[in-house]
């Protein structure tokens, strides 16, 4: 299969770029976690509050500040003091990754439900529904309590075809049967770990281990350490950037496209429901070429600053394994519920056929992926 190669820009033809544009770079994402941080404490205790949307969109940009951060400081460590960037590279991840995990939670959870709407027939129940939509704006979820939405597919009676759901055909019957429990199964166990994400993201912002990476980072936005070679010499940036380009294209061409062709995959279905609780081998290349393409990403971000224009073939092939990423978590999610001791069979049916649905569409983002990265690179302001 033909691989299609990113187009580095040429250094000669264009200029370099120097360290300058990387200080600048590293100091506007530092202003902008700062930015962040202050309003997240400013409005951390409202949300109970009419403006509890802002919480979590302080929580989201200190997370994409500070992934740019860490981002740039891998794809650009040779310039930068090596003491300095190994300590700080860590302490940024740890703190992303905390703050990420309790919205990936909800999300799952939201996904799941509507799966099981789809696949099972039933209608929407209008408090799920609302539950589900305040699930992206609610950053403290209720220990120990169900929503309202959780109540109502928790008590749903099996088999009942009332005003919530629509007549059960013949193929559906055993799945509709099963759809409310496996739903309130997983609506105890993704709220229990998003409760326990929140309270690890509350104690992890509350820590002396992340006081320090903020005052680091408030550093950071005065003062960027470049090694004294960066500063003293003129140094272009942009083979970095486009070793970054080929380190992505290597790991595409080791991708098991061929397979991503194809619209079934056996061998995925058979592990997920296996006893064994380890992520299917098949994902992982998968997501390291998304942590790859992101880090491009932020290295024409670095390369180009407010001219940088956005590449659709990119955005589209990001996209694509972002959908990936969610429905691989979300079948591993549906195979661990249905690996519950002592559950009803037409329940274990159900996530059966719920994780089923979400390795195929894994496969469906695989095949996407695979078709925008074979067209010709495309580019708008």
């Amino acid at each position: 299969m033909a691989q299609q190669h990113l187009e580095p820009t040429d250094p000669t033809t264009a200029g370099p770029v120097t360290a300058d544009a990387l200080a600048d770079y590293l100091r506007a994402q530092a202003t902008e976690f700062l930015r962040a941080l202050r309003l997240h404490r400013e409005t951390g205790t409202a949300s109970s509050a009419p403006s509890a949307e802002e919480p979590v969109d302080a929580a989201r940009a200190l997370r994409h500040a500070a992934r740019r951060i860490t981002g740039t400081l891998h794809t650009f460590r040779p310039l930068l003091d090596p003491t300095w960037s190994e300590t700080m590279h860590p302490e940024l991840a740890w703190l992303s990754g905390t703050l990420a995990r309790e919205h990936a939670y909800a999300a799952r959870l939201e996904r799941l439900l509507l799966a099981l709407q789809r696949l099972s027939g039933a209608v929407p129940f209008p408090a799920q529904a609302s539950a589900a939509a305040g699930s992206r704006t609610a950053t403290r979820p209720a220990v120990g309590s169900r929503s309202a939405g959780a109540e109502r597919v928790g008590t749903a009676e099996p088999g009942n075809a009332g005003p919530q759901t629509h007549p059960a055909t013949p193929d559906r019957s055993n799945l509709t049967v099963g759809a409310a429990k496996a739903g309130a199964l997983l609506e105890r166990q993704l709220t229990l770990a998003r409760t326990r994400a929140h309270s690890a993201a509350l104690q992890a912002l509350g820590s002396s281990r992340f006081h320090a990476v903020a005052d680091n980072v408030a550093v950071l936005a005065s003062e960027v350490p470049l090694t004294p070679a960066a500063t003293t010499n003129p140094t272009d940036l942009r083979p970095l950037a486009a070793a970054a380009d080929e380190r992505l294209c290597d790991a595409v061409k080791a991708l098991p496209l061929l397979t991503a062709g194809h619209p079934y995959n056996a061998e995925a279905l058979i592990h997920g429901l296996s006893p064994d609780p380890a992520p299917h081998p098949q994902d992982a290349p998968w997501h390291h070429v998304r942590l790859l393409l992101r880090l491009r990403r932020y290295a024409h971000e670095v390369l180009d600053g407010d001219e940088a224009r956005v590449d659709v073939r990119m955005l589209t092939a990001g996209t694509a394994l972002n959908r990936h990423r969610d429905a691989s978590e979300a079948a591993a999610a549906a195979a661990a519920a249905a690996r519950t001791p002592r559950i009803a069979p037409a329940t274990a049916y159900a996530l059966g056929v719920l994780h089923a649905d979400q390795r195929h569409e894994v496969e469906a983002a695989r095949f996407a992926f695979q078709q925008s990265w074979e067209k010709k690179a495309m580019s708008t302001r």
